[in-house]
């Protein structure tokens, strides 16, 4: 086999040899004869037109090319092994996971997401519970709870899964209607007591129902009555109505990546954080729970 017209069996034992020190020692874990292992370094040397061990009596060292092409060999053939040992796990895994979370991060960041899961996991299924726009993370009826609350949390076992941005969205046509340069400069405040504001009442426990218009308006430094406007209990519920030209809504900035590529939303502000963050709770453990748990956290980076 080759890549790029390289020899990998002359690679395979490169990488070995390096990382042995020793062409008899490599030559013994790939079951072949020191002569071998020589022989295909040698050729390899050639192909590359560099000199990648210094040989002595003592013994092999590595040249300074050498180490360079060992760092780059060695960390390839460990993620071709790792992505080997991750396929043939793939197989044999089944099972399911529990999993409590809110409406609007299931529909609108979780399962646009899932088909990748179930590419590399196929028969490990997700049960998914979204009824209310509160959790209850200590339910320990269910395997993983995702939450969002103020970050720090204080529940014990809450891994953060990342923290969240909050920005103000619209529809285009609901955009034309007003001059947001002059609110984004703050040299016309009065928009504000003219735009329909659109709230989340209940993002996240003990707090009031204006809380996130509040919290931004009180961060960009603009005096308005953030009490003003429709209130609901989600906040998908809230970008839907915003979408639909009703007024502006204080979104969840990962949850409108969609909306925006598909100009349903658009936003003349910039993201500000909301100084809270989504958590995962972890109430028992199974290898299809680890196999959900490590597949989430790496689209949460």
């Amino acid at each position: 086999m080759r890549i790029g017209g390289k020899n990998v069996s002359g690679l395979t034992a490169f990488e070995m040899a390096a990382s042995l020190g020793s062409f008899t020692q490599a030559a013994q874990k790939l079951h072949i004869t020191t002569g071998a292992v020589s022989q295909q370094i040698r050729l390899l040397e050639q192909q590359l037109n560099l000199t990648l061990f210094e040989r002595h009596s003592r013994g092999i060292t590595l040249t300074r090319s050498g180490e360079q092409l060992f760092h780059v060999v060695h960390r390839s053939f460990s993620d071709i092994q790792q992505c080997i040992e991750e396929l043939q796990q793939n197989i044999s895994v089944s099972g399911e996971v529990r999993l409590k979370l809110t409406p609007s991060f299931a529909f609108k960041w979780l399962v646009p997401r899932l088909p990748s899961f179930y590419q590399l996991y196929p028969d490990i299924s997700i049960q998914t519970f979204a009824e209310g726009a509160l959790v209850n993370h200590q339910d320990t009826s269910f395997d993983l709870v995702i939450d969002y609350g103020k970050c720090p949390s204080n529940t014990p076992n809450a891994h953060e899964l990342m923290q969240e941005k909050l920005i103000p969205v619209m529809s285009p046509t609901y955009q034309a209607l007003y001059d947001w340069e002059s609110a984004i400069n703050k040299t016309q405040h009065d928009i504000w007591d003219n735009v329909t504001l659109l709230h989340d009442a209940m993002p996240f426990q003990e707090v009031k129902k204006d809380f996130e218009w509040h919290f931004w308006f009180k961060k960009v430094g603009i005096q308005a009555d953030s009490q003003r406007g429709h209130f609901f209990n989600r906040t998908d519920m809230a970008m839907a109505a915003a979408e639909a030209g009703v007024g502006v809504a204080m979104a969840r900035y990962a949850l409108v990546a969609d909306d925006f590529e598909k100009n349903k939303l658009v936003s003349p502000f910039d993201p500000i954080s909301s100084e809270a963050s989504y958590f995962l709770v972890q109430h028992r453990t199974s290898d299809p729970i680890e196999y959900f748990k490590q597949w989430l956290l790496k689209q949460c980076q």
